[in-house]
């Protein structure tokens, strides 16, 4: 959220600093101040090549992170920085990844958005492959957590065993 808090805001002052503080009056007027004035294609140029920067700002920090925090216990920062380095030991690997992910969104999107319910998942499970890949497994022994037996649960409690007070505590 906050990487895009702070696109966002650069959005607006490359924005103001080409045109000022004046809106447009129209989408017309807008179009036409963005295609066929020098300010106009300096923020075309200028805003997709920032866009671009953000764009592998937040591929560097998720990548991983996602799937580490899943699968370890370990706290965002961690995550985050071991995101990082498995995008700098392996740039151009994580450029075909995003362009990858990129152009299957944008095709899983064309179709009313519709597509993205297949893309989604097929991307979510090529993502813990490439995490599996790039990080190395966790070989330390797991502390093995006994659940202790609770007692039947019926549906019609269900309600009532939200509230702490309807707990039988067992000895």
């Amino acid at each position: 959220m906050s990487v895009f808090l702070v696109w966002l805001a650069t959005a607006e002052l490359l924005y103001q600093s080409l045109f000022g503080y004046r809106s447009p009056e129209s989408i017309g007027q807008f179009l036409s101040d963005i295609f066929t004035t020098p300010a106009g294609w300096t923020l075309i140029i200028a805003g997709n090549g920032i866009g671009f920067l953000f764009a592998v700002l937040a591929l560097s920090i998720s990548v991983v992170s996602f799937p580490l925090l899943l699968d370890r216990d370990v706290g965002a920062a961690v995550a985050m920085h071991t995101s990082v380095r498995a995008v700098l030991r392996n740039p151009l690997m994580m450029a075909a990844w995003g362009l990858f992910v990129a152009v299957a969104l944008a095709i899983g999107s064309l179709p009313l958005f519709v597509g993205l319910a297949v893309v989604l998942p097929v991307l979510a499970h090529s993502t813990w492959h490439l995490y599996r890949k790039l990080v190395e497994p966790d070989l330390s022994p797991r502390a093995d957590r006994h659940r202790q037996a609770k007692g039947r649960r019926y549906a019609a409690d269900f309600p009532a065993v939200l509230l702490p007070w309807t707990h039988e505590d067992e000895p």
